[in-house]
């Protein structure tokens, strides 16, 4: 395992110690673990920095505390484990949080170099410059001067320009996403959702009865422009939504013709077109075409959020809309989102010291690596079991079933062993990629990715549909 990053802020490497401290027993009952002032003298850091790492553990639900008792480990056994037969999605969440468990579902780049630190310091900065206010000005769609750096960086001409008032900032990107179904007026319309597409938006689509129209992506990394042309002439599409360059959970780039193809048949249309831009700085090469650089900015709307790069001290979601202001604005302040001004100003300083863009080199170029070291030790180990799309950017690698397989029964089947993949139904809300799976290759040092890789070859066979 990695040892602690030097410039790491002393609570999160506590926080750290105790995550592996309350996995090493791995039990169904409780485990006490060490007092507070016991860890303080073991690791020489203050009371209070154990105190609050303790109380980051204790809002996940990984510990509690009794009074005058001290802290437990949760056991195993109180995370309760839906059955075979339960919601996929809640299973797999659930054993994400499970000591002992090797994640390899997760989409977390961020995790393989964060900003977490850098952040910090210069929130810590902004502290000491901008004392808080007994009742600080109110900014429902979040914080003037980071709305006028994303602002800044979405522009790339006179034409295609935004501007602070165009930018909305929430609490996370899935509040950000309630509020723009709610002012496009999406329930019960029919939507095209490029597909894969990421859970979290299926579901939230679902939810609010939207008709979600799945669009595959083709083997060749392309859109079938003759479908879509369909689409838009037998239903009543309210929005197509696209990714802005990289397909995730596949990892794809469809060719520059094939996106002008697609842009030309929505502008003949005009309808709405909704931009997924959360990975689009996670391209291994960066600077290829966006949609939003082909379509008419009067129709479209960007949305994203900071954690696939920064972290998860930046959880926030935020989009770009040059129309629907007014409504937009008062379902912010409906919505009352509490953001921190200050972390929010230090985020607005990251993008605009150029820390940010240097941090992301650095991040793709670790992506890269590890993207290289899994899609080898994939081809070596199961080369005759699965198939793997090669990854252009982002943390996941998309792969297919060269047999038929039960993959329901491979996720149970590994979930007894303590791995934990996302099956490729998770992405469809039509029964699509029932033969396919995702795998995260960014991960901490922890975990044993060759046995992980065995014990997956052993459950697609034994999983073979004859």
């Amino acid at each position: 395992m990695k040892g602690p990053r030097e410039t790491d802020f002393a609570y999160q490497a506590v926080y750290r110690y105790l995550t592996h401290l309350i996995n090493e027993p791995a039990s169904d009952t409780s485990v006490r673990l060490p007092s507070l002032r016991q860890l303080a003298n073991r690791l020489s850091v203050s009371i209070s920095t154990i105190q609050y790492a303790y109380s980051l553990l204790e809002k996940e639900g990984r510990v509690y505390s009794v009074a005058k008792s001290g802290y437990f480990a949760m056991p195993v056994s109180s995370l309760a484990m839906p059955g075979a037969d339960g919601d996929l999605l809640e299973t797999l969440y659930v054993s994400a949080r499970r000591p002992g468990m090797q994640v390899f579902s997760g989409d977390e780049p961020a995790l393989l170099q964060p900003l977490d630190s850098p952040l910090l310091l210069l929130e810590r900065e902004l502290l000491r410059q901008y004392p808080r206010l007994p009742q600080p000005l109110a900014q429902p769609c979040g914080e003037l001067e980071l709305r006028a750096a994303l602002a800044a960086r979405y522009t790339t001409s006179p034409v295609r320009c935004w501007h602070a008032d165009d930018v909305y900032i929430g609490a996370d990107l899935r509040g950000v996403l309630e509020i723009l179904i709610a002012v496009l007026g999406l329930k019960d319309t029919a939507v095209v959702v490029e597909a894969p597409c990421d859970w979290t938006i299926l579901r939230l689509l679902q939810e609010a009865d939207v008709q979600v129209i799945e669009w595959p992506v083709q083997a060749n990394d392309s859109l079938d422009t003759a479908q879509l042309r369909e689409w838009l002439e037998s239903r009543r599409v309210q929005m197509v939504m696209l990714s802005s360059g990289l397909n995730v959970p596949r990892g794809s780039l469809a060719c520059d013709d094939n996106r002008q193809a697609v842009a030309h048949l929505l502008e003949q249309y005009g309808c709405w077109v909704l931009e997924n831009d959360c990975y689009g700085e996670l391209e291994f090469e960066p600077g290829g075409m966006r949609f939003r650089d082909l379509l008419d900015p009067q129709r479209l709307i960007v949305f994203s959020s900071f954690e696939k790069i920064i972290g998860p001290e930046a959880p926030y979601g935020y989009l770009l809309s040059r129309h629907l202001s007014e409504q937009l604005q008062r379902h912010f302040l409906l919505r009352a989102f509490r953001l921190s001004p200050i972390r929010q100003k230090a985020i607005a300083r990251l993008y605009g010291n150029g820390r940010v863009d240097q941090h992301l080199q650095v991040l793709r170029r670790l992506l890269r690596e590890r993207k290289v070291q899994m899609t080898q030790l994939l081809q070596e180990r199961l080369g005759d079991a699965l198939q793997v799309v090669e990854p252009r950017g982002g943390a996941t690698i998309w792969a297919r079933s060269l047999r038929q397989v039960d993959m329901r029964g491979v996720f149970q089947r590994l979930l007894k062993q303590h791995v934990l993949i996302a099956p490729g139904e998770l992405f469809s809300l039509q029964g699509l990629h029932s033969q396919h799976l995702r795998l995260s290759h960014a991960f901490d040092g922890d975990h044993d990715v060759v046995a992980a890789v065995s014990l997956l070859g052993d459950a697609l066979r034994l999983e073979a549909i004859d």
